[in-house]
């Protein structure tokens, strides 16, 4: 056989395919091996998660020193009485953008018409009565309905319980949707 006259495309054409298999089959041999770095991801949202439980935190501090209460305590501790917090409906409604009935506990984030029963049979019927609650005592009334309601985390329904009572309407609903309405 002569290899001068061979035609140059015998040589070329098998070269071609050759070349193009060999990057088809790694392309394709790989497309299952894609590993995506999500670290960067998780890093931003542990960090996101460590400073929302920071203010939560910070929050239920304030709930438990009663710091905005202390002139009510030194007024009761001199033996005269708390005059109770006008409820204003309108600036309820205006804030939250719904029409909130006195003392509905359903107006925080995370409890519905069964919690809000299961509180009412423990007599806890309030706002204030709510806010003056632990998050222990809060946890005990959930309990007590069984492991349907202790996935539910009541951290922060004093917080807002109070907020109810003391009229600050706005900082709730700036609370609830900085926080997506309970949902992180």
């Amino acid at each position: 056989m002569n290899f001068e006259n061979m035609n140059i495309w015998c040589w070329l054409i098998p070269l071609l395919i050759g070349v193009i298999c060999g990057i088809l089959g790694y392309l394709i041999g790989n497309s299952g091996n894609t590993t995506v770095d999500h670290s960067a991801d998780l890093k931003t949202l542990k960090d996101k998660n460590a400073k929302l439980q920071a203010d939560l935190d910070a929050c239920n501090k304030k709930v438990s020193t009663g710091a905005d209460l202390s002139a009510a305590a030194t007024s009761l501790s001199a033996g005269t009485t708390v005059a109770s917090i006008p409820y204003d409906a309108a600036m309820a409604k205006s804030a939250l953008g719904k029409t909130v009935k006195q003392d509905d506990l359903k107006i925080i984030e995370g409890i519905g018409p069964k919690i809000e029963g299961m509180f009412k049979d423990t007599g806890i019927k309030t706002w204030k009565a709510l806010s003056e609650t632990s998050v222990a005592e809060c946890k005990k009334v959930l309990d007590s309905g069984g492991k349907r309601y202790q996935i539910h985390d009541p951290a922060s329904w004093p917080m807002q319980a109070k907020m109810c009572y003391t009229g600050k309407w706005k900082e709730l609903a700036k609370w609830q949707e900085e926080h997506k309405h309970g949902k992180l």
